[in-house]
């Protein structure tokens, strides 16, 4: 069994964009991405920190916007209006949950889809239902990323996803399916989930749920990726897969913490490299 290492290829991803970020300076371009916070939920708070020293890191410039959790709908679309027009923001992310009252998909549809490094755009997410895209969600992106750095083969593979977000879910099983894995997705609904989940070459874990993905859930040798951000009974950080019970039966499992959560923020830093380049007509 090989734990997937997602803080080491995390760091990989990051030094390449430096280097890239480097060369585009040298053009008078600097990567700009703003980053929206609305109200004081402590893990959004956690989240932008990470993306902020993420940005410290690679050379990018970040900006932060707070806002009181009072903030009207008609207050951010026009915060998201102005960082649309602004030449020095390449990535506009707003980060979710919002607090209760205001619209999510309204603020998604606000930002401009070239500036959309989240990938939750429509019209991003259509381009990558067809394969032909700019941007991909972090998550499922990082997660694709961690499976050609261990060189696990997508091709012809039983891939199982449970889940079935915007966010994670379906754009995962879609970027399998590209790369022409046989993907089954299960969610709430899923009758015999256990049947199903343990005949998968590749199983991915995205439900939410405190050790939810049990040992007889899994397959011997299979590839187990873990999205899970949970606490335990004693407020430990853990996933969605019980990694104890689980990991003797995997040929590859990713651990919580320091697994697919660094993975996600590395993507997040390509995807902004990338809509500076866009922007700039330097791609």
């Amino acid at each position: 069994m090989i734990i997937i290492d997602g803080k080491k290829v995390s760091a990989q991803v990051k030094e390449q964009v430096r280097l890239e970020c480097e060369e585009l300076r040298k053009k008078g371009v600097t990567p700009g991405l703003a980053v929206i916070l609305v109200g004081d939920d402590p893990a959004s708070r956690v989240y932008v920190n990470n993306k902020k020293k993420a940005c410290e890191l690679v050379g990018f410039k970040s900006e932060e916007f707070t806002l009181p959790a009072t903030t009207s709908q008609e207050e951010l679309l026009a915060l998201v209006e102005e960082l649309n027009e602004r030449e020095d923001i390449n990535g506009i992310l707003c980060q979710l949950p919002l607090p209760k009252g205001l619209d999510e998909n309204a603020v998604i549809e606000a930002i401009s889809p070239i500036k959309d490094v989240d990938a939750f755009h429509k019209q991003n997410v259509g381009r990558i239902m067809i394969g032909d895209y700019d941007f991909l969600p972090c998550t499922p992106a990082g997660i694709m990323e961690m499976l050609h750095a261990y060189d696990i083969d997508v091709d012809g593979k039983n891939c199982v996803v449970i889940g079935r977000s915007n966010i994670v879910g379906k754009p995962m099983g879609m970027l399998l399916l590209h790369e022409n894995g046989t993907v089954t997705i299960c969610h709430s609904h899923t009758k015999n989930l256990s049947e199903i989940t343990s005949k998968a070459d590749i199983l991915v874990a995205a439900v939410g749920k405190t050790k939810f993905v049990t040992a007889d859930m899994v397959a011997d040798g299979a590839v187990v990726i873990d999205v899970g951000m949970n606490r335990d009974e004693n407020g430990k950080l853990c996933g969605d897969v019980d990694f104890e019970a689980v990991k003797d039966k995997c040929s590859y499992i990713t651990p919580v913490p320091g697994g697919v959560g660094p993975m996600t923020i590395s993507t997040l830093m390509k995807n902004t490299l990338k809509a500076a380049k866009l922007q700039n007509g330097l791609d």
